[in-house]
Order: C-alpha cells, then structure tokens, then sequence
C-alpha cells in the first residue's frame, strides 16, 4: 500500500489508507473533479488573472448591490476618494522635499512647505475618516451577501428533480458550492481593497513615470515574483480541495457517528466507538499528509519567489543610484522616487496578493454559480396542462423506469396498470420489486424513462408539477422526523396554508394520535429532538402515527401510504387499516403498499409486482383463488402462525398444549395472525 499518484492531480498524493478501502471500498478521490466543470476557473496565471480582474470585480459588486445597494454605493466611493486623497498625499510629499530641499533660507523653505503639510495632514484625516465609513458599510454589506448566496443556494437545491438530488456527480456539486457563500462575503473584503490597492498604485506608477521611466518596469519586477508564488499556491489548495472534499465529507461522517443518538446504543453495546475512532484517526491522518505536501511545496515556492523579489530589489535601488550619480535625477526628486517605489510596492503587492486573493474566493463562488445553472436545468418545471377536475382513474401505460448508474434491470419494466380514484388499492410484491419506485412515479417524483402515466389520458409529463403535488398525500416508510414541535411535524403536511388548530385537531384524531399527543409534556408544543434542551422522544409507533396525522393534515385527494403500519402492535395497526378504509369511503383514493397480505383484504384491487413487472392485478379473493404470486405470498405469511407439526418422539403434554391453542390449525386462525403481525 506504497504512495501512489493522483489521477487528475499531476501531484504525487498520499497513500490510500485501509480505512477508505474498509469503509468506503475503495479511495474517496475525485479523480477529475473541477475538470469536470465546463468553463473551469483552475487556469491560474497573472495573464489570466488581469484578463479575468474586470469580471471578478463585477462579479463582487453585482452580489453586493443585491443585497444592499446603499452600503455597495458608500464602499466604493469611500474607496475611490481613498485612493485619490493617496495620490494627492503623495504629491504633496514631493512638494514638501522639494520646497526643503531647494536653496534659500529654512525659514523660507519651511513657511513655502507648510501649504503642502496642511494638505498632507487633511488627505490623513480624510483617509481615516473614509477608512470608518467603508469599514462600517462592509460590516453591514457582508453577512447581507452570504445570506443572500446562501439563500440562492438552498433555493437551487430545494428545487430541483429528485433526481438530482440522488446523482452522485450532482450532489459532489452541491457539496463545494455550499462554501461559495462566505467566499462571496469575503470577496467583498477583497474586492474593496482591491479598488482601492489600485487607485493607490495608479498614483505611485503616475508619479515615478514622471520621475523617471525607467523605474516602473523595475517596481513591477519587484512585485511579480509574490504575484507568481500566490496564485501557484492558490491553484494547489483550490485542486487539493475538489480532490479531496469527498474524503473530508467521510471524516466528517465517523466523527457525527460517534456523537448522534440514533447510533449511541449500539456503540455502547456493541463497542463500536473504539473502531470508529481508529478508522477517524486513520483517515485524519492521510489527509494531514495532503496539507503537509501542501505546505513543503508552498515554502519552496516562496523560497524561489523571496530569491527573485531580491535580485529585483537591488536592481532598482541600484539603477537609482546609478541616475543620481550620473546627474540624470535631483536629490530631491530621488527622495521623492524612494517613497513612491515603496508605496507603489506596498500598493502592487497588496493589489497581487488581494487580487489573488479575490480569484481564490471566486473559484469557490464559480462553484456556486455553476451550481445554479446546473440546478436550473434540473429544476423542477413551472407551469404546464391542467390535470382532470375529477379524474376516474390513474393509468400507468408501458412505463419503463431504472435509476442511473444502478443494474442492466430497470426498477419498473414495461408496467400497464390503473389506480381507480375513490378506491383502496394495494401494491403488493417481495422487497425489490418496483413497488415504492411506481408510486414516486405516481406522485411526479420520477419521470418514466419510457411510457406514460395518464390521468384520465392527459399525460403527468406535461401537467402542472404543482397542481400535480397538490393532489398526493404521502405516508413514507423512512418519513422525516424533522426536529421540531409536534404541531409543525403535523403541519408541514400543508405548510402553505394558515395553521388552524382545527385542522391540527382533525388530523390527530383521523390518525388516531390523540393519545400520542395528550402522553407529551407540553402537547403539541413539545419539541421531538431530545439534543436540544427540553425536547422529547417518541418511539417508533408514536412517529408512524404523527405521519399519518401529517398526511391527514395534508388533505390530498390520493392518499400514498407506504407501510404505514410497519412500527404499530397488532391492535394499533387494525385501527390504523379501519381509518384507511374510512378514507377511502369518504372519497379519497388511497394507495397502500404493505408485505402484509392479509391487511389488504378489504382493498378495492391488487396489483402484484415480481422484479420490476405487473404479474397479477385483481381483487384480493380472486388473487387467492387463481393460485399465483399473492396467493403464494399470502399462504407462506399464514403459514408462519400455523401450529408446527408435532414430532412423534416429543412429550404428550407439549402435543396437548399445542391442540389445547384457540383456533389452531385452522385457516381463518392463519390469514387472522398473518394479518395482525405479519413478516418482520
């Protein structure tokens, strides 16, 4: 397991360690990452770098003005007139040597320097007067500007298909744009001392051309080395972090594993904290060897770039000199060139460093910016037909669907079915069959890949998502527990209608959750997140019933339940199926997935789904007398509580508790338990 070389990285990188290969199966690299992205900002050089100035700074100022135009409009006069008072202190700085300088009497030539020391002093005051001003106007510009991306961040990716959201290139886009925020709030740091830098920079070099010609090309030599060594080492960290930001995110991962309730007990019993913490400290440990090459390769970068500033140093004092001795320059004006190389040098190596700086921050903001053009290609479409009033049915027609990236067999393959509206109709079929796959499709989550879902012929593809969304209700397997009170975990079924408590009260009691909610400390005021202070836990059962009151709240004419009764005792979970049939007596269409067969013996019809496919449709008693899958499923669910055969060799008494059992061997006493428990 010897060092190895990075695919896309031209660097040798760490070695793997066993810890990825354990885990993860395999090194968490991107091997291309940023080069995936078109128009990728990696092309780092000073050329590049002015070529792209104009933009960077656009850029910066088009967020600012967004969030607040009235403090982007004070930043950059401030700025601007900054700059300018620079200029004219440094003029009058000449001025002062001049007058000091020049024959006469001091008396004389300290009362001629005093108009240019009055100005010198008022540019001062001016300066820290503007300095306060821009300082205050960013302090206020730059928490405006990261909520402002980071709101167009979340926006983006709360919009798009689910889909995207599951793509795996996708979502390593979704994890470097989330640092483009707080690199937009710096970027307006950086930009005003950058407008700045080069107003100040512009005086400098105005005045030294005026000195002497000769000495700009020199201030720029001193300046280009620095220039050289930022922007190598910016495009290094910039390349090492795309590279690694999957194995930062696994790191991230066992250090919340160690720490999160849900996992806690097991780590307890089991012991599991000392192994997370091994394979932790194995994987901080390659990524502190990435920062390490970092790092050498940074200080043998400044190294050469401190040698070069040098040499350029002592060339330009040295061709200074060389024009006092020859007579081609007065003291007082070489005087006045020794403060303009130094201020022009503080300023072109502020404006190299600020700028570079700025171009690092915008590689990450063009991360977020890619990251809105490609979630606006995958966003969810606005507008569209209108679907039926009052629809009879739903009609899956041909429909084909597989996830990218998954197996050669599709999800779904060639399925024709219809769901009845006004009906109980129950998906039923072994794990991996499509069942969940053909509701997503149902609810507009998923587009066919081939095929049609119809609604009483118009086709969902071309319908209005929205009112689409409108119309469905739906009870996951896995529903999010979100860690707020209870009465927002029932409302957030409607959230876009005004909370009414009686709404909220006619959800719990169609759920049947008024005793989850009278057993709550504070009702449905109590908070379901025991990390926060005073927040409470429910267990598995209680949540199931908050769902169905979610849904409940939601009002949607079809009804998606996802085995809905998968965390209920027996007794809970026939009162949770007789509400479901009173639903669907009061008009509402509901589609119920369970591995449960004898729960859905009161369904309207049965589709039957075998490995992608539709191999059975029907009503449920037809179902059992043809003989097929449900029937089949069904005998081996009834089976489970059927009384075991006695062996010959066994105790009489056993027998007798056996024979003894209510109802025992007797079918209805099967389909009875089958129904209440059901397969684990």
């Amino acid at each position: 397991m010897g060092a190895r070389r990075e695919q896309g990285s031209g660097t040798a990188g760490p070695e793997v360690s066993e810890s990825e290969r354990l885990l993860f199966g395999g090194p968490l690299r991107y091997d291309t990452g940023w080069s995936q992205h078109r128009e990728a900002f990696l092309e780092l050089n000073f050329r590049g770098m002015v070529r792209r100035l104009p933009g960077l700074l656009a850029s910066s100022f088009r967020l600012a003005r967004q969030a607040d135009r009235r403090a982007t409009r004070t930043v950059l006069s401030a700025e601007a007139v900054r700059g300018l008072a620079q200029a004219v202190s440094l003029l009058a700085v000449n001025s002062v040597l001049g007058r000091l300088i020049a024959g006469g009497a001091l008396q004389d030539r300290l009362r001629g320097a005093v108009p240019a020391l009055v100005t010198m002093a008022a540019m001062t005051l001016l300066g820290a007067l503007l300095r306060a001003a821009s300082t205050y106007a960013t302090g206020r510009l730059e928490p405006k500007v990261e909520r402002v991306a980071t709101e167009l961040y979340l926006e983006r990716a709360a919009s798009v298909e689910l889909a995207a959201i599951e793509d795996h290139a996708f979502h390593k886009l979704l994890d470097t744009a989330q640092y483009g925020a707080a690199s937009a709030r710096r970027m307006i740091m950086y930009g005003t001392r950058v407008v700045n830098a080069m107003i100040s920079l512009a005086a400098a070099a105005g005045v030294l051309t005026v000195l002497h010609p000769v000495l700009l090309p020199l201030l720029a030599t001193m300046t280009l080395p620095s220039a050289w060594s930022a922007l190598t080492n910016a495009r290094r960290r910039y390349e090492s972090f795309h590279t690694w930001v999957q194995h930062a995110r696994a790191g991230h991962l066992l250090s919340e594993l160690l720490t999160e309730p849900q996992a806690a007990p097991e780590i307890r019993v089991h012991g599991v904290g000392p192994f997370l913490l091994h394979h932790f400290r194995a994987m901080s440990e390659t990524a502190e060897a990435e920062q390490a090459r970092l790092a050498r390769l940074a200080a043998r970068t400044g190294l050469w770039a401190a040698a070069w500033t040098g040499l350029a140093t002592v060339a330009t004092y040295a061709t200074l000199g060389a024009l006092l001795l020859a007579g081609a320059m007065a003291l007082s004006v070489a005087g006045t060139a020794v403060i303009a190389i130094r201020t022009g040098s503080a300023s072109l190596d502020t404006l190299v460093l600020e700028v570079n700086q700025l171009h690092e921050e915008a590689l990450f903001v063009g991360d977020l910016q890619r990251l809105y053009e490609e979630a606006a290609k995958r966003a969810i479409p606005v507008g569209g037909g209108p679907l039926p009033e009052d629809p009879r049915e739903i009609r899956f027609e041909n429909v084909t669907f597989g996830y990218p990236g998954e197996a050669a067999r599709p999800a779904l393959d060639d399925v024709t079915l219809s769901i009845p509206l006004g009906r109980i109709v129950a998906l039923v079929g072994e794990n991996g069959s499509g069942k969940t796959t053909l509701v997503k499709l149902l609810a507009g989550l998923y587009r066919p890949d081939r095929g049609r879902v119809l609604w009483d012929g118009v086709d969902a593809a071309s319908a209005d998502r929205g009112e689409l969304a409108e119309r469905i209700a739906m009870v996951a397997q896995d529903f999010k527990r979100w860690p707020f009170t209870a009465r927002v975990n029932v409302a957030v079924g409607r959230s876009s209608v005004p909370l009414t408590e009686e709404r909220l009260a006619s959800a719990v009691a169609d759920a049947g959750a008024q005793e989850v909610v009278a057993d709550l400390p504070r009702g449905l005021d109590t908070l379901l997140a025991r990390h926060f202070s005073g927040g409470h836990e429910l267990s598995g059962g209680q949540w199931q019933r908050l769902g169905i009151a979610r849904a409940a709240y939601r009002r949607g004419r079809i009804l998606i339940v996802d085995e809905p009764t998968a965390a209920l005792d027996a007794r809970a979970e026939l009162e949770v199926f007789e509400r479901i049939r009173r639903l669907a007596a009061g008009g509402q269409t509901v589609v119920l997935i369970t591995h449960r067969l004898a729960s859905v013996r009161h369904a309207d019809l049965v589709h039957v789904l075998d490995q992608g496919r539709l191999v059975e449709s029907g009503p449920p008693d037809e179902l059992l007398a043809a003989g097929g899958l449900y029937a089949e499923l069904y005998a081996l669910q009834a089976a489970q509580f059927a009384p075991a055969v006695r062996d010959p060799a066994a105790p009489a008494d056993s027998a007798a508790t056996d024979s003894a059992a209510p109802g025992a061997g007797t079918p209805a006493a099967g389909a009875q338990a089958a129904g209440a428990r059901g397969p684990r």
